[in-house]
């Protein structure tokens, strides 16, 4: 939440740009918080558990990771008009470093995507799973599906031992004054 206030904030600094285009630059603070928290987990989850799988039926955290840089590219190409620029994350790439620069990458693509995005363009229909979508609803539905499995990815976080980024607590600036 202290992350969100944060993005909130800095997107209101920006009272000009945020008066013209409201609802896309509101969709791209949310998506780069979460995203922040997406990829802070990922760099602090230790190697060692990117093949933790809280049940044996569901997704390890590596591939947790692995398919939200591919989402991100599917939702984001799709706005942009373009092939997704990478694919199959989830299935080819298993260790940590791999798997961090996908995201640091596919999170790169997508802050490309989101900040081109203007009001006038948002309703602009696109064609995702056979039928039309305004742009800003994909964007919205990458950011609903990121955040889905950021929950997934706190849980791994808590079943290891491990704080959450959304949750560790934050380092109070250092004042010019203090000494």
């Amino acid at each position: 939440m202290k992350t969100l206030k944060c993005f909130v904030l800095l997107a209101a600094a920006s009272t000009a740009a945020f008066a013209q285009n409201p609802l896309s630059i509101g969709q791209k603070v949310y998506y780069g918080a979460v995203a922040h928290n997406v990829l802070a987990a990922a760099e602090q989850m230790p190697e060692e558990n990117y093949s933790f799988k809280a049940t044996p039926d569901v997704r390890s955290f590596g591939q947790i990771v692995g398919h939200t840089a591919d989402a991100q590219y599917l939702f984001c190409s799709t706005v942009a008009g373009e092939k997704p620029p990478a694919s199959d994350i989830e299935k080819t790439k298993t260790s940590k470093a791999d798997l961090v620069q996908a995201e640091k990458d596919a999170i790169a693509y997508c802050d490309k995507v989101y900040g081109a995005m203007t009001d006038d363009q948002a309703p602009a229909l696109v064609k995702f799973g056979g039928r039309d979508w305004a742009k800003l609803t994909i964007l919205t539905i990458n950011t609903a599906h990121l955040d889905e499995h950021y929950g997934n990815i706190v849980t791994y976080m808590r079943l290891k031992g491990l704080v959450p980024p959304s949750s560790a607590p934050r380092k109070a600036p250092v004042s010019a004054t203090k000494q």
